[in-house]
């Protein structure tokens, strides 16, 4: 793998097909959306047929605190590219606020502050002039070694407001835009905004309390980082313990996704199918999201859970 530094370079956050399985990584003020303790896990391997694939983790942890008139999250993401020669570790402390406005309306304001480690593994970059025209890589290259690891901390900020039905959220991330170069210079990571809504819309109903067995949910996010910007539309399809659903994010994938979940347990799957110039090389994403709910130690008071889709 070969690879060019730069003085002045600007960096990109990994992505996540599954926004809604993975909330504290989309918005903080998803801390303590779903009241009792949540524990989230997810996996991404973007374009495997690559041989330097790009490899996303996290797990997260979060639940509301009456005492505190919020939710409290801890985020963890490792993010590794190029079969490990880029690795870079975030450790996320978050606290959201929550505030009812009407009988039918809420509001969550989420803080979050982040410790976060970037290191370069030399070793594993090959250079052009290591190369003999018969033999290949048999020289050792002249290229002086450079990388290591450096940290740094981050901040960003989101908000969000819900109904029973709708909800409409707004993230600000790197808020102080980090200085993460491994080498003499800067490579600041530029701010990124975030703008997500969408609906719940129940379709007949079940049961003497009027439940709804079937929702459908269109949604809608848009991303925007330095020059990168991403639209993402899609649609859900929530039916008994079986969730489906299809996105198109503009100009780069068609997405599908199948969800299975009971009131402790979703599992979740999707696949992006490239539709960029790289469609038969990149044997496009595959992602999977696991996420456990545990019940409160204290009864429940009254608590309006955000109705946005599970993946």
């Amino acid at each position: 793998m070969g690879v060019v530094l730069s003085v002045g370079a600007f960096a990109q956050d990994p992505q996540f097909t599954q926004f809604y399985a993975n909330p504290l990584y989309l918005n903080p003020a998803f801390a303590g959306t779903a009241r009792c303790p949540r524990v989230v896990m997810n996996y991404r391997n973007q374009w495997p047929a690559l041989t330097g694939t790009f490899v996303t983790t996290s797990v997260s942890y979060d639940q509301h605190v009456d005492g505190l008139m919020g939710g409290l999250g801890l985020l963890v993401t490792h993010d590794q590219a190029g079969k490990g020669t880029l690795n870079t570790t975030r450790v996320s402390g978050i606290y959201s606020y929550q505030q009812a406005i009407s009988r039918k309306f809420s509001i969550k304001v989420g803080f979050e502050a982040t410790y976060f480690q970037k290191s370069l593994d030399w070793s594993k970059l090959t250079f052009g002039d290591q190369i003999d025209p018969r033999r290949g890589f048999i020289y050792n290259t002249q290229d002086v070694p450079r990388g290591g690891s450096v940290g740094n901390a981050d901040f960003s900020a989101g908000i969000l407001g819900y109904t029973d039905i709708f909800f409409v959220g707004f993230a600000a991330h790197h808020l102080t835009e980090p200085n993460e170069s491994l080498i003499v210079g800067n490579s600041d990571l530029p701010m990124k905004f975030t703008a997500h809504g969408g609906a719940a819309i129940p379709i007949g109903m079940q049961g003497k309390y009027g439940e709804p067995r079937t929702r459908i949910s269109p949604n809608v996010l848009y991303q925007q980082q330095a020059a990168f910007r991403q639209l993402n539309l899609g649609l859900y399809i929530d039916h008994g313990p079986i969730t489906a659903g299809v996105w198109y994010r503009t100009r780069d994938a068609f997405i599908a996704l199948i969800g299975f979940h009971t009131e402790k347990f979703k599992f979740g799957y999707s696949y992006d199918l490239t539709t960029s110039k790289l469609t038969t090389q990149t044997a496009g994403s595959h992602e999977i999201s696991l996420q456990m709910q545990f019940n409160c130690k204290a009864k429940k008071r009254r608590f309006r859970v955000v109705a946005c889709p599970t993946f």
